[in-house]
């Protein structure tokens, strides 16, 4: 229970910077919200693979390149979740995309993520 705790904590942390590149594109570059979120996405894969080894998982004794392409691999089919559901609701059903941004996160979190990064990427040895 205290790593899902920690999970959620890294995920909500990920987030909020995937959140906060999404909006300062689309305010203050006024990029298209569809891409804004795309690259949020990508900033927060980052920060989430940085909390995930260091804090959550903390399997810092395991080869970052070996977990950096698990994550690679698994965030892969992160990023095409949450783009298609974003291009589903934002494009198709024309929801505002930050509701649309969270409703996908939300799901993806607690469907994918969790379970793909603790039993593949952060996987301990024992």
């Amino acid at each position: 229970m205290k790593t899902f705790l920690k999970v959620n904590v890294a995920s909500l942390t990920a987030s909020f910077c995937d959140y906060l590149v999404t909006i300062l594109l689309v305010k203050f570059l006024s990029a298209d919200p569809l891409m804004a979120g795309v690259t949020g996405t990508v900033v927060g894969g980052f920060v989430n693979f940085l909390i995930g080894r260091h804090w959550v998982f903390k399997v810092r004794d395991h080869s970052m390149g070996l977990q950096g392409r698990r994550y690679l691999i698994t965030w892969t089919g992160n990023l095409f979740l949450n783009t298609a559901g974003l291009y589903v609701l934002i494009k198709l059903f024309k929801i505002q995309y930050i509701i649309a941004k969270v409703t996908v996160s939300i799901i993806v979190a607690f469907t994918y993520n969790y379970h793909i990064q603790k039993r593949y990427v952060f996987k301990n040895k024992g």
